[in-house]
Order: C-alpha cells, then sequence, then structure tokens
C-alpha cells in the first residue's frame, strides 16, 4: 500500500476502505448517509460526489443487490472508489463516474445518466461556504469541503433530476443550511424528514439528514433524530447497530 494511502475498517470490519492520508477522509457522516437510504433489492441508485465509496458501499453491505452509479469530480478519489468497491466484493455494482456534478444536469453528454432513471439519489456535499471558513492546504480537502453560494441548490437540483416520480433524495449537511436545503426542495419534493444527529443527549445538532420523495405532496416531518455518544463518549446502542453492525437508520 502507498504510504499516502491508509486502510480504514468500516461496519465494524465489513468494510476495508482505502483513503488519503492527507485530505478529505470519509467518516461517521457517510455511514449514517448509506444506513438512511431506504433502497429495495433491484433498485438503482445515485449518489452524487461518491468521493471514496463508504456511503454507497455501506449500502451495498446492507442491500447488495442494488446498481450503484456515483459521480466524482477528482480523479484520484474516483479510482479509489472504483479499487475499494472490487476489494470489497462489489465491483459488479458500483459504477464510477469521473465528471464534475454539475455536469449531470446536460443531456447532450451519452457519459451521463439518463434523468429520471434512478429510484433513490443522496449526497454528501462540501460543507463550508467558500470565504466563511479557512481552506486547506490540500487542494482535494479543499473542494470536498467547501461550496459556492448556489452550489447546495445544485447539487439537490441535480439529484431532483436522476430520479423517478415518488423516488427519494437524501442529503446530510450542517443544520445551520436547513433552510437552504427546504427552498431548494420546496417545489419538487414532498414528505420530507428531517432527522437530526446529537453528539449527546442535550446537544444542539451537529448534523441534519434530510429525505424528499419527488412528486409527493405529503406534509414535512421532523423526526426525534439520534445522539451519538452517552456521558462516558461511548457510542449509544442505536449509533453502534448503524457504525459497527450496519444497520439501516430508517427514517420512513
Amino acid at each position: 500500500m502507498p504510504q499516502s494511502l491508509t486502510e480504514d475498517a468500516f461496519l465494524g470490519g465489513k468494510l476495508k476502505i482505502l483513503q488519503p492520508e492527507k485530505g478529505y477522509r470519509a467518516g461517521i457522516d457517510a455511514v449514517f448517509l448509506g444506513a438512511s437510504i431506504p433502497a429495495q433489492s433491484g433498485d438503482a441508485v445515485f449518489e452524487a460526489g461518491i468521493g471514496v465509496g463508504v456511503a454507497s458501499l455501506c449500502l451495498l453491505s446492507r442491500v447488495p443487490a442494488v446498481d450503484v452509479t456515483g459521480m466524482e469530480i477528482a480523479a484520484r478519489y474516483a479510482m479509489m472508489c472504483e479499487e475499494n468497491a472490487k476489494r470489497n466484493g462489489y465491483g459488479q455494482q458500483l459504477r464510477v463516474i469521473h465528471a464534475d456534478v454539475k455536469e449531470a444536469l446536460r443531456k447532450d453528454l451519452s457519459s451521463m445518466p439518463q434523468h429520471g432513471s434512478f429510484a433513490h439519489a443522496f449526497a454528501n456535499p462540501p460543507y463550508f461556504e467558500e470565504g466563511k471558513v479557512t481552506a486547506s492546504p490540500s487542494l482535494l480537502k479543499a473542494q470536498a469541503h467547501s461550496f459556492g453560494p448556489d452550489d447546495l441548490e445544485l447539487w439537490i437540483k441535480v439529484m431532483a433530476a436522476m430520479v423517478c416520480l415518488r423516488g427519494t433524495v437524501t442529503m446530510i449537511h450542517r443544520p445551520e443550511t436547513l433552510g437552504k436545503i427546504l427552498n431548494a426542495m420546496e417545489d419538487k419534493f414532498g414528505d420530507i424528514r428531517v432527522a437530526p444527529l446529537y453528539a449527546r443527549e442535550g446537544t444542539a445538532a451537529s448534523r441534519i439528514v434530510v429525505q424528499g420523495v419527488r412528486g409527493s405532496r405529503a406534509p414535512m416531518q421532523l423526526l426525534p433524530g439520534l445522539a451519538l455518544h452517552r456521558a462516558d463518549s461511548a457510542f449509544t446502542p442505536d449509533a453502534d447497530a448503524v457504525l459497527r453492525e450496519g444497520m439501516a437508520w430508517r427514517l420512513r
């Protein structure tokens, strides 16, 4: 293994994932995102910004008979994702398109997936607005962590274009962006579920998972959410079931 990479265990060792030693590294957020996708055997799913593939591989570990198409702008991450899929036995079920998510809205590129052809789409977009945080010296990490003022809405548009009617779109992000996310989802989605993740009971949410159904008119629901840690800093049983046992985190 090159010294610039590490091999990290996910889902209690079920998955072995190659990641850059320096730069953006997937963690808990990707695992909870993968656990929240309500996919069933035979479904086609799409991940925008697939990175090294942790969220999609967690989903495949739970529901092996799905087909995943991911899109990733950074060639190094895309190649690692393909390698991770092969190393974990999912090379036939996961396809990576080396392209910018922004290109997915174009209909004149044969390399882009057909719009409306997926049952589910999901993403772990960059978290921090450009100009409001100090950029990482690692270019790949800086690209993965920061977004422009219109990028969040664009990612939601891409996922909305990819899913069929009654398909779901899911994303994990920071709580302070909830207003932007709901505004971007307002016209195309209903039955929106908002599920907070808390570091501990009694603390403010550190992450939110937002999931909507394309074309639904059902009202939004704010779910109880999940606390990650107990007072002694160990994972709570519910968090442990997702992170180590690969259980679903059901939002619907």
